[in-house]
């Protein structure tokens, strides 16, 4: 897979409404936006500081017409969603504006996402982990408030921290008992037979406490 182009898609619901959203992820994101965004201000996207919006139109460069009223969000890398740049035209929120638009964009170098590849870029560059990828799924498919409100805590990183957690306390108790048979010429501490027992055992019961915490996650999901 290739995470090096621009991919761009429209983020809103299909349909008709106020607003629509046409996003760009990539590196030449901010280039195509440039291609066809004017400001009354002359003011380029490349210009404009990240997390900043800009006033304008969307416009064919080819004919020169104006395809509709648009506010450009500009968000440069690395502190956006995919950690690429990203560009989001905010238009009216008709299918044939919409569809246009993007057509343009695609025209000028993107290519279409494919379902969740925004998402996918976020996972592959680091911004988010796995746990949080599938989070992201089960926030936008809540259909009560306590299912998002688990989702929510778990795109924060919740479910991570405490599977990290238990991690470290494994390779921790795994690494001295190595060390202890592997080195016994070391002057190496051994822990007592009931430590490493009472510490397995709260190993233990902390897995057991996630894993019942994931059927309850189902229950919540159905």
């Amino acid at each position: 897979m290739h995470i090096d182009d621009t991919i761009a898609a429209i983020s809103t619901p299909a349909g008709h409404g106020g607003i629509g959203i046409v996003r760009l992820s990539g590196r030449d994101s901010v280039k195509i936006a440039d291609r066809i965004f004017r400001s009354p201000k002359k003011k380029k996207v490349k210009e404009t500081s990240s997390q900043r919006i800009l006033y304008g139109h969307i416009i064919n460069p080819s004919t020169g017409e104006i395809i509709d009223e648009a506010l450009i969000s500009v968000m440069k890398a690395p502190k956006t969603y995919t950690k690429e740049d990203i560009v989001e035209i905010n238009c009216h929120g008709g299918a044939v504006s919409l569809r246009r638009i993007l057509e343009l964009v695609l025209s000028k170098g993107a290519r279409p996402a494919r379902p969740g590849e925004f998402t996918q870029r976020a996972f592959l560059n680091g911004r988010i982990d796995l746990a949080q990828a599938e989070a992201v799924l089960d926030v936008i498919n809540s259909l009560t408030v306590q299912s998002q409100k688990t989702a929510v805590q778990q795109l924060r990183g919740k479910l991570s921290k405490k599977i990290e957690a238990i991690r470290d306390e494994i390779m921790e108790l795994t690494a001295f008992i190595e060390a202890y048979i592997d080195f016994p010429e070391e002057d190496i501490e051994p822990l007592a037979l009931g430590d490493m027992k009472k510490r397995a055992l709260n190993i233990k019961k902390s897995l057991e406490e996630l894993i019942d915490s994931s059927r309850y996650g189902l229950i919540l999901r159905e």
